[in-house]
């Protein structure tokens, strides 16, 4: 009974690591997910700005080895 129990306990705790690991990754999702935009408005921002100057985007110019 005692290797049944200490099994239990076993599971019980893995089960409480993969809940907290979860909960880990959603909130790393939801960050990542709030960077990836706020990085996109800043290229937007800066590419309206650089058109607004006359330059062409960074985005869009060629590489200088081209």
């Amino acid at each position: 009974m005692d290797k049944l129990q200490a099994l239990e306990e076993r599971i019980a705790h893995l089960q409480r690591m993969v809940e907290d690991l979860s909960d880990v990754v959603a909130r790393q999702d939801a960050t990542l997910r709030a960077m990836s935009r706020r990085v996109g408005l800043l290229m937007e921002r800066d590419a309206e700005r650089e058109l607004a100057e006359g330059q062409v985007p960074l985005a869009e110019q060629r590489p200088p080895h081209w």
